[in-house]
């Protein structure tokens, strides 16, 4: 009998060695597909079976499966929103092909253009910010007008506060956002199309959603503006019943209006003073910390029933418990030459801690980009069963991970 095997496009550098072990643990044998496996640290590591291919090129894709499928019983196929979240319609496409279980490809290519996510959206009557399409730099001066400062500008197809995301306060940092989206700085992957947006004043928050199922919602606390760099993660937020029904509701609708319903989807919501307000949707599971929390929390290991789903076997999102977990990013105060970094021993040890890991290595420089990726230099997780003692956990934890940081040499030196 051939070995059932879990094909995986591309990587992840929070969670995707998680999903090769719980695979392993399910029985499967998880196989990479990707453009460079060598950006993904863990396939060496661990020895995992990578393969070279352009996941840009779907019949490339197909024909490196149907090989694959004359040694291996190919139980199912997913993939990582890294480089591009477009994976996941590529994946959607192979699963089609191969008649395996998966998302539905044109629902995800409708959701990553986040303009015509905002349409579908406003057409189902959901609660957004005021929105404008923009193709140059005229278009966002005049948009970033009639809407008013301050402003969201971002790229219509993009990912993260690392693809672009600037809050604008004034129009001299429009100007400088606009320069650097349309001045060869950001890499586009097709025709520059912008999205101008309503800064949605409040508190940020969204559920986890696997299915129709919606999981918990959890609270995001963002660094200092104008970037959109994570400080913390908190499961489950703190919020009112009304909230609560208001959130889970609304959430449904989207599911709705972008015809998702398949799979993991988290979706990004402010609360204004009018209420919730749906800044993002995206089809796919919340990056690192989010799987682990929600396991820490109610005891769901998300990405095992994700495969479970993937693979056509039956999930179980039954919770567990209920317990108050976060996840703590450690931010440098400025840039340089980070000398050194310790006491993430000491932090792991303090009880209620679920995981301390640093970044970087000494002699690494710090550059603060406002891209989370540049500007974590680790993280914290703890979870116990109340807020005020998990906050209380992670204070002390960090309070005993320090670092120095020299100055970057000046042009001479």
């Amino acid at each position: 009998m051939a070995r059932r095997a879990l094909i995986l496009i591309e990587g992840h550098r929070g969670n995707g060695l998680v999903y090769v072990q719980a695979a392993q643990h399910l029985g499967l044998h998880p196989i990479t597909l990707s453009a460079d496996p060598s950006r993904y640290d863990y396939l060496a590591a661990e020895s995992i079976e990578a393969i070279r291919v352009d996941t840009d090129n779907l019949d490339a894709l197909i024909r490196e499966c149907s090989r694959l499928r004359a040694t291996y019983d190919i139980a199912g196929i997913t993939g990582f929103p890294i480089p591009g979240e477009w994976v996941y319609a590529t994946v959607g496409r192979l699963c089609q092909y191969f008649d395996l279980p998966g998302p539905n490809p044109e629902s995800i290519e409708r959701c990553l253009d986040k303009f015509t996510q905002r349409q579908l959206l406003a057409e189902a009557g959901v609660p957004q910010p005021t929105y404008r399409l923009a193709a140059n730099a005229a278009e966002i001066e005049s948009a970033a007008a009639e809407i008013g400062l301050p402003v969201i500008v971002k790229p219509a197809v993009g990912s993260g506060s690392s693809g672009g995301v600037r809050l604008c306060r004034n129009v001299e940092e429009v100007a400088e956002h606009t320069t650097y989206l349309l001045g060869g700085q950001h890499i586009w992957r097709s025709s520059p199309r912008i999205l101008v947006e309503e800064f949605a004043q409040g508190p940020n928050c969204g559920p986890a959603i696997m299915g129709n199922e919606i999981i918990g919602i959890g609270a995001v606390d963002f660094g200092d503006q104008p970037h959109f760099v994570i400080r913390e993660y908190i499961y489950p937020a703190l919020l009112t019943d009304d909230e609560h029904k208001r959130i889970t509701n609304i959430s449904l609708s989207c599911l709705r209006a972008l015809g998702l319903g398949w799979g993991p989807t988290c979706i990004e919501f402010h609360l204004t003073k009018r209420g919730p307000v749906v800044i993002e949707v995206n089809p796919r599971l919340g990056g690192m910390p989010d799987p682990q929390l929600i396991q820490l929390a109610y005891g769901i290991d998300l990405i095992t029933e994700h495969i479970k789903l993937v693979i056509g076997e039956e999930w179980n999102l039954r919770k567990r418990h209920s317990h108050t977990a976060a996840a703590r990013f450690l931010f440098p105060d400025r840039d340089g030459i980070l000398d050194w970094i310790d006491g993430d021993s000491r932090a792991a040890a303090v009880p209620g801690v679920a995981e301390v890991k640093l970044y970087v290595e000494p002699k690494t420089p710090i550059v603060r980009k406002g891209d989370g990726r540049a500007a974590h230099v680790g993280h914290v997780i703890a979870a116990s069963p109340s807020l005020a003692q998990t906050h209380a956990t992670l204070q002390r934890a960090v309070d005993l991970i320090g670092w120095s940081i020299r100055p970057l040499p000046t042009l001479g030196e």
